[in-house]
């Protein structure tokens, strides 16, 4: 699979489904990495997959332009 092919299916709503459950996945992971050490490059990487599982979600509900 190429970039093309993979942004291409990253612009449908299966595509955002899926980019933001990973993103919200690999957010909850880190959050509990960092919940304990309290590192926090770790909370940023967090904070950062969190706000692409929003946009992501966002673009999925009410559609891509």
């Amino acid at each position: 699979m190429n970039v093309r092919a993979i942004d291409k299916f990253h612009k449908t709503r299966l595509g955002f489904l899926i980019f933001g459950l990973v993103e919200l996945g690999l957010g909850l992971v880190l959050a509990n990495l960092a919940i304990p050490s309290g590192d926090w490059w770790e909370w940023l990487l967090a904070l950062i997959f969190f706000v692409g599982f929003l946009q992501n979600f966002g673009r999925m509900i009410v559609g891509h332009k």
